[in-house]
């Protein structure tokens, strides 16, 4: 079967952050002795530049501008991408822009600079509004500072905005969970990001565990969460993102859906559909500001094919993030495959009650949401 071209986003990533957090996997880097700012940005400018022969004229309906913390760089610099940006992509009019940004006074200050500058959306990583909780996962704002960034957000000519929010903090009860999300609903965000913090490999919490709740704590959380957010209009649409209606993040369904994107910047990763050779291609950056900056190089630290036999577990660890229904129309126009080659699959999938098939959609079921990683275990090959 043929591959059909999905829609098509843009990820530019900023590596650098004021300090790095404990509980921090993501590429980013604290500053030590000034951010390059227009330096980096002529190297994002010519990385999208060598990737453009992937795309095209292909329209990008999104950009993500995430971090580290994009929001140390000046408006002026935030600009000067998404001008760059736009003289080289066909971006659609109604093109959603996310900026991740911290709360701190000093970045909010710029928040109306940033939106003239084309951010249509931010992404404001609030993580707690307790002060005790804010200096445990490393945070240099307070909670005077993300609400007045929540508001300032609130007052400015944008899409939507959302605030970022943990729950399952160490010494975490349930009280304590729930005041922050009452918090969160009183400032009237169009998007709530709500998860739970997880220890990953290679950050400081990994070396030095905090003692988090337990788990029937954290249980009774999660369900005393969403119904609090079901209680003030808030749908949940993928396992840990709740919108008003009309305000899904379309940069993240897009990924979620199996679509494709460009990534530029350190470490970042990208997946292009390349239709005309039947293939879906997987690229990734390199990570180190300095290595990524070194002109001696290119950008691309490696690029590979998805095998077929990986693509239905790379199918649904995206679409099965998503509570909506998944059309099979969609597997096979993007994986290239057949659907009845994961039948034994879908067939084990249903009897175990972890989904549902009406003959045209899958529909992840609770218990499937709940014991994810069991579902997506029965498409590994």
């Amino acid at each position: 079967m043929s591959l059909q071209l999905p829609p098509l986003s843009l990820y530019i990533h900023i590596p650098w952050c004021i300090q790095k957090c404990p509980y921090c996997d993501f590429n980013s880097h604290a500053v030590k002795q000034g951010i390059p700012e227009q330096e980096y940005i002529a190297h994002l400018l010519a990385d999208l530049d060598q990737d453009l022969q992937l795309v095209g004229q292909r329209p990008v309906t999104s950009i993500f501008i995430g971090g580290g913390t994009p929001s140390v760089f000046s408006a002026a610099g935030i600009c000067r991408i998404l001008e760059g940006v736009k003289q080289r992509l066909n971006c659609t009019e109604d093109m959603e822009v996310t900026m991740e940004a911290n709360p701190g006074t000093v970045e909010a200050e710029r928040f109306a600079g940033y939106v003239s500058a084309g951010v249509t959306r931010f992404s404001i990583g609030v993580q707690s509004f307790q002060t005790a909780q804010l200096k445990a996962l490393g945070r240099i704002h307070d909670c005077d500072e993300a609400i007045r960034a929540a508001k300032l957000a609130s007052s400015l000519p944008l899409a939507s905005f959302n605030l970022d929010l943990m729950h399952g903090l160490p010494g975490q009860d349930i009280s304590g969970a729930l005041a922050d999300l009452h918090q969160a609903i009183a400032l009237s965000p169009p998007h709530l990001s709500w998860y739970q913090l997880t220890i990953e490999p290679n950050t400081a919490f990994a070396s030095r565990p905090p003692v988090l709740p337990a788990d029937d704590t954290l249980w009774d959380i999660q369900q005393q969460g969403l119904a609090l957010l079901q209680q003030h209009g808030y749908q949940q649409y993928e396992i840990s993102a709740y919108a008003k209606p009309g305000h899904q993040c379309r940069h993240n369904l897009n990924y979620w859906r199996y679509g494709d994107y460009l990534g530029i910047g350190c470490g970042a990763h990208g997946k292009i559909t390349l239709a005309t050779r039947n293939a879906i291609l997987r690229t990734v950056k390199i990570k180190h500001p300095k290595g990524y900056m070194d002109i001696s190089r290119g950008y691309l630290d490696s690029k590979e094919q998805v095998p077929a036999e990986d693509r239905p577990f790379e199918f649904f660890m995206n679409r099965f993030r998503l509570l909506e229904p998944c059309p099979h129309s969609e597997f096979s126009a993007y994986t290239g495959l057949p659907v009845s080659g994961i039948a034994p699959a879908i067939n084990a999938a249903v009897a175990q009650q972890l989904l549902l098939d009406s003959g045209q959609h899958w529909q992840i079921t609770d218990k499937g949401a709940r014991y994810l990683n069991d579902l997506l275990t029965l498409f590994i090959d």
